[in-house]
């Protein structure tokens, strides 16, 4: 091009999951995050779906992020190592109403740590979210045992 320069913009696809059991809200934070939408009416994801948000960095920057949505009892299934593949983090949903779904937290953590890798071997980053926490019927435990889990997997105090 004659007498101009093209600016060049950057751009990034990152391909990160969010999984937890059936029914956390995982599907729920995903379309309200991506599409600024929430419903209230619950239909469970079978297999796996995925979002696409598209983020204007900065003006010379566009970071594609796909959040792959696991369905909840795919844990449990073989495919989940095809879905994990690439992924360069994960977010793990858990139910504050639901005392059971933070008991599997560390499974699918550990199901997680064991499927996929960084291409330096070490596991992707992954954050905790603890969801519904507008609910009445929240549990009073769920802090200090956020705060003991946090400390024994990563080993850092989180208060």
């Amino acid at each position: 091009m004659a007498g101009g320069s093209v600016s060049e913009c950057k751009e990034y696809l990152f391909k990160v999951l969010v999984i937890g059991e059936l029914g956390v809200g995982k599907t729920s934070i995903i379309k309200r995050y991506v599409h600024q939408l929430f419903s209230q009416h619950y239909r469970a994801t079978i297999g796996v779906d995925f979002a696409l948000k598209v983020i204007n960095w900065d003006s010379k920057t566009l970071v594609r992020l796909q959040l792959w949505d696991i369905a909840g009892q795919e844990r449990f299934g073989n495919m989940t190592r095809v879905y994990y593949k690439e992924a360069v983090g994960a977010f793990v949903v858990f139910d504050v109403t639901r005392g059971a779904t933070f008991d599997a937290v560390s499974k699918w953590k550990h199901d997680l740590d064991s499927k996929v890798k960084l291409a330096n071997g070490n596991p992707i980053p992954a954050m905790l979210l603890a969801n519904k926490c507008d609910q009445k019927k929240e549990n009073p435990n769920s802090t200090p045992l956020m705060d003991k889990f946090l400390a024994k997997t990563t080993g850092y105090p989180s208060s």
